[in-house]
């Protein structure tokens, strides 16, 4: 059985620019029905955590959970279930005055983590604008909460742009990751259409530069771009340009596809083969690793990065988090 991950009222066609064009076969993917689907899931529920895969019902949820847990990526999701911003291809909910922070999700998160035995995780949030620093201590907070109980993880944050503040991002990119990931959703024409009025499309470059500079080029960077809504070949290879500019190392390109008729109508079904045409533009330009294809999602199969050669890249930047940390502890005892 097939699924198409729209509304099912709006399952069978997409509004665009008026007309309705019919979602191409290979978009289409199948219901998760694997035990590893159902046993990963089941964990999740236990642990009392919350995952993007579901809340932004992405297709590919049945790849990356299945196969055994040690390879699974989940995306868990901090801060609430409530966005400060409205970017309209978001199915997010959205809150001018969402919940106040929990204080206990950084060690719950943590205990739940480690007891779940994965070797790859990936942590994202909500816009937090509501917020004197956007979340950034909290953040950074569970990721340091993590490494502790669980230090041999690889560790990817998926960050809100903290308004490119220095010290914010330097904070949450110091933590103890390995890939610091924010994604530029679309291309600068399109920016203002797609994302909420505060963020930018220049400002979601310097965030990623300065996760690059203040960690010293020590943790890899990563970003995402969406197709499909209005942009133009040149301008996409322009992103890709501009993204390797300031030292991104990871990109992944994959097809927008309209959560419900309430979001932003799909401009186009751009083909396979024009994503492959794309991979290999960034190949040459000098990422590190590329992910794109129509279903391909921010956080698809982020675990792969350990099996794409730059497994000694993450696990050296691993060493150093784990030297830091005891050089931190044995600092404390000194002083007490």
């Amino acid at each position: 059985m097939a699924f198409d991950w729209e509304e099912e009222e709006n399952s069978e066609c997409v509004g665009v620019c008026g007309n309705s064009m019919r979602l191409p076969d290979y978009l289409r993917t199948k219901i998760p029905v694997s035990e590893s689907y159902n046993s990963i899931k089941r964990d999740l529920r236990g642990l009392g955590l919350n995952t993007v895969c579901e809340e932004a019902r992405c297709p590919n949820i049945g790849q990356c959970w299945s196969g055994s847990k040690g390879e699974a990526t989940a995306t868990i999701m901090l801060m609430g279930s409530e966005c400060t911003r409205a970017c309209r291809f978001c199915s997010v909910s959205t809150s001018r005055t969402p919940a106040p922070l929990d204080p206990n999700e950084p060690s719950n998160v943590a205990t739940a983590i480690s007891r779940w035995g994965v070797g790859y995780i990936v942590m994202t949030s909500v816009d937090r604008d509501d917020l004197p620093d956007y979340g950034a201590a909290h953040f950074a907070s569970t990721i340091r909460e993590t490494k502790t109980r669980a230090p041999h993880i690889l560790f990817e944050a998926l960050t809100p742009d903290f308004l490119a503040n220095r010290e914010l991002v330097s904070l949450v990119a110091n933590a103890g990751l390995s890939v610091f990931a924010h994604n530029v959703e679309t291309v600068e024409r399109l920016t203002p259409e797609v994302r909420d009025r505060r963020a930018g499309y220049r400002q979601s470059l310097r965030t990623l530069e300065l996760a690059k500079e203040t960690t010293g080029g020590r943790v890899l960077t990563k970003s995402s771009i969406m197709l499909g809504l209005g942009e133009e070949e040149e301008e996409v290879i322009q992103t890709l340009r501009d993204l390797r500019s300031v030292g991104v190392d990871v990109v992944t390109l994959g097809q927008y596809m309209r959560p419900t008729k309430r979001h932003m109508k799909v401009d186009s079904y751009v083909a396979p083969e024009v994503f492959e045409k794309y991979a290999e533009k960034a190949r040459e330009m000098g990422f590190l690793y590329v992910a794109s294809g129509p279903l391909v999602r921010s956080s698809f199969k982020a675990g792969e990065l350990v099996r794409a050669g730059l497994e000694g890249r993450l696990r050296a930047a691993v060493e150093k988090n784990l030297n830091d940390l005891s050089k931190t502890r044995t600092g404390k005892e000194e002083g007490l």
